[in-house]
Formats: C-alpha cells, structure tokens, sequence
C-alpha cells in the first residue's frame, strides 16, 4: 500500500483498511466534502486525503486524541516516548483516570492503549471506564514524530465533531458532499464485542440510518455505506444501489482465525470502476 493509506494513526476493529481497494473507487474527487460520522480509524479518509473533510464520532476520548494530535503532535510523539512498554505500564495507564491528565498526556495515553490493546478494541464498562485486556503481539510500533506530523497534515483537513450520526448528517450535509458511512454492526440486534459500551448501535439505529440516507439523498449528498453482510441490513438498506463483498475478518481478534467475510456495500450512485 501507499504511504497515502499507511498514515492513519490507529488501530480499530472493525477497521475497513482491507476494504479500502472496493470503497476508494466510490470516492468522486469533485466532491465538495467528505463527510465521515462514524470515524473510528477513518482509514479511508487517510487514503484519499481529501481537500476538506467533516469527521465524527460518538466516542469523545478518540475525537479529542484527533484534535489534540492535529494541534500538537510533536508533544503528544515526545509523551509517547516517555511511557515504558509491557504490561505493567499498559495496566497503569489503563487504571488513571483520563479526566486527571493534561490533553497532550490524554491522547498518549489513548494511543499507548490503542496499540497493545486486544484487537484494536475499545470497549469500557457501565461506569465508562476502559477494560479492554492487554494484548501486545503483532500490533506494530507505537507512531513516532514523523508519523504524527503526517496525520496531523491530514487532520489539519477535517473539522472534527463528536456527536450522534443523524444529528450530524442533519446539521452538515449538503448537496455536492460525500458521505461515507460505516456503523457498528447490529446483528439482530445482539452486543458486538468490539462496540464502544453499554450505549450499543442497535436495530433501531439502523432504522435511524434507513432514513438519513432518504434525507441525504433528497440533498442530492453522494453517499456509500459499508455493513456486515446480513438480513438487518438487506432489509433496511436494499433500496439502494448495493453489492455484496469479501473482506478479510480476525475472529475473535486472532490472525489464525482469520476468513473471508462478507460485507455490503450500499451507495446512492454507481461509480465509474469498481
């Protein structure tokens, strides 16, 4: 891969960076924006780099981590530097609470937790507090200066909110944007392990996905979902222009059991080569 698609700064489960070889071909380079409300990794945003960019997300602790590496990204490279690897000091950063650290100390923290969580997961419980286990194989360097300074150029494109996805679309899109679309999986309507908490994406918000697409569409907003490949989302979004794809997918987060899932890919339009 280029190194274009190489510079996003986390891991993420459920990350479509094998994906992205299917979704680029969507991205129509005379877009006004690119709208991405469920961000995550936003590895497609980092492999088309776009000119100007609106990215969201519920999780406030990612978005903040985003905005201060996009300010500050050689202090945040200098705070990483200075955390000692292995597992005492993952469960030590994993126990201070957020709250009592400065915004540079924050986002090397959640990087440094980021890296040798278990998948790429983040997951916390009922009192919001991160319980993701430690996991530090084959999960890669944590991100230098030279690295940081990259994302940063790219988020440097990007407003950044934090806030529900349809209050979002709402708010911003507007004819001539791009919106790409790619929820947490609600499989009748069951917990995914990889989902952020207690607050899950449930079938009623697929439901409430349905709907921002007739909204997006009557804005004349090209629009492209990507979805687990499943009845729910054949019946809330079939209306639309769709494929079925094979990707790669870890299950239970361990390489040797790794297969081919199938995903859907759901758009308002046909792009010119896919």
């Amino acid at each position: 891969m280029t190194e274009k698609v190489l510079s996003h700064l986390l891991r993420w489960a459920g990350s479509k960076r094998t994906l992205l070889p299917k979704l680029v071909p969507y991205w129509p380079t005379n877009a006004k924006r690119y709208i991405e409300p469920f961000a995550g990794s936003a590895a497609l945003f980092f492999a088309i780099r776009p000119k100007t960019a609106v990215l969201n997300d519920i999780n406030r602790e990612l978005i903040e981590t985003y905005q201060t590496v996009r300010c500050r990204s050689q202090q945040v490279a200098a705070a990483i530097s200075l955390l000692p690897p292995g597992k005492r000091s993952y469960l030590r950063l994993r126990k201070t609470d957020p709250a009592n650290l400065s915004a540079v100390s924050r986002a090397a923290r959640f990087i440094f937790l980021n890296r040798y969580c278990f998948n790429g997961l983040y997951r916390t419980n009922h009192s919001g507090q991160f319980n993701v286990p430690y996991a530090p194989t084959k999960t890669g360097a944590l991100p230098d200066a030279k690295r940081l300074s990259r994302v940063a150029s790219s988020l440097r494109r990007a407003t950044l909110y934090s806030c529900d996805f349809e209050s979002l679309l709402q708010s911003e899109a507007r004819e001539g944007d791009f919106v790409y679309l790619d929820p947490p999986f609600a499989v009748a309507n069951r917990r995914v392990f990889r989902q952020y908490g207690p607050n899950v994406f449930g079938a009623e918000d697929l439901e409430r996905l349905a709907a921002i697409l007739d909204v997006l569409d009557r804005r004349k907003v090209r629009f492209v979902v990507s979805y687990a490949y499943c009845r729910e989302a054949l019946n809330a979004l079939s209306g639309w222009e769709h494929r079925k794809v094979l990707t790669h997918r870890n299950i239970a987060g361990f390489a040797e059991h790794r297969r081919r899932a199938a995903e859907l890919i759901v758009s308002n339009f046909v792009p010119t080569a896919t």
